[in-house]
This record gives C-alpha cells, structure tokens and sequence, in this order.
C-alpha cells in the first residue's frame, strides 16, 4: 500500500511541476514580449543594446554583430588553433605583474578599449564593429586563457575586425602581464 501511496504522491508532485513550469513559462514569454526598458538602462554600458536580442528569432545577426561574434562561434566549434591550445598564465596575479599589465595596456590597448575596458577609447569610437568590452568579456566562461592568448595575439584579421595582432608587438609574456591586468579588473594607477 505505501507503494501505490509513494506513486500516487510522485504523480501528483509531478503533475503540479508540469502547472508551475507552464505558468512560469508564460511569465517569462510575456516578459520577453514587452520590450520597454527603464529609461535609467539607457547608454548603461554593463548592459549595451548590443547584447539585448530577441534568441528566439530566425532573424540573421546584423553584420556587425555577426563580427563580433565570429571569434567566439569559432572558439566553440573548433577551440583555438593547436598552437595556443593548453596555454596557460605562467604569472599571479601579483602587484607587480598587473601594474607592468597596466603600463602594457595603456601603451596598446587603452585607445580603443578605454581605460576600464569598456570599448570607449578614443580610437575605438570610429570602428565597427565597436572593440571588445573586455571588462564583461573577461568574466565569461570565454575568457580563459587560451582564448585571450590567442585573440590578443592573432588580432581580428581572421574575422573582419579592426583588433591589431601584437604577436610581433608584444611578447608572450607581455600579453600573460596585460592579461593580469584585466584580470585584477582594470586597476587604475595610484
């Protein structure tokens, strides 16, 4: 009797999940539906319209989205190329190793990523698409690093972008230093 009991009572548990899932589901659908924003999200670079998309759509990206983006489709259907695969930081993230990362990002990155990595350096205004927010982009499951070696190091040539490679400007280890830099979230100079 506790048997058909304990079937019984997992039946019903399951029939009321089914209920909330499907009430839960048409919350977030209409949710979804409603387009409007706080006036307050506005220019609110943390949350830029370029990462606000309706998912569910069959629409193409636009071009400039569909190059941004290229690297990271890429990165999932192929990983990076065998040369930058496994590489890992050789550095802490020590005091010395993100201020010489700072200096490093200020003299070749800084124009057009901006001083906190948010893509509003002077140089980086007049590009399409617009630089990286390596600010956001650094706390992604993206952001290891492999992947940053290589983007850093191979620039955006291969997917239409306007990123300089600095694998002939930089040492390997003056990208792990600049890659610390980031990681410690863009400290400023004291």
């Amino acid at each position: 009797m506790s048997r058909q009991y304990s079937a019984r009572a997992g039946m019903w548990f399951l029939a009321a999940m089914s209920v909330l899932i499907l009430i839960a589901g048409g919350a977030i659908g209409a949710a979804a539906g409603s387009k409007s924003q706080p006036a307050s999200s506005a220019g609110d670079m943390w949350n830029p319209d370029w990462l606000e998309r309706d998912w569910w759509s069959l629409d193409p990206l636009e071009p400039a989205r569909r190059k941004r983006m290229a690297r990271h489709q890429h990165y999932l259907d192929h990983g990076v190329p065998d040369e930058y695969r496994g590489q890992q930081s050789p550095f802490s993230l020590s005091a010395e190793v993100v201020a010489e990362g700072g200096r490093l990002y200020a003299g070749h990155c800084r124009d057009c990523h901006g001083n906190q990595g948010m893509g509003d350096g002077d140089k980086g205004l007049a590009v399409n698409p617009s630089p990286a927010l390596l600010a956001f982009m650094i706390q992604t499951p993206f952001a290891v690093d492999e992947y940053l070696m290589w983007s850093i190091s191979e620039g955006g040539a291969l997917f239409g972008t306007d990123m300089p490679a600095f694998k002939h400007r930089l040492s390997a280890a003056q990208i792990w230093k600049v890659i610390a830099y980031m990681r410690a979230g863009f400290p400023t100079a004291e």
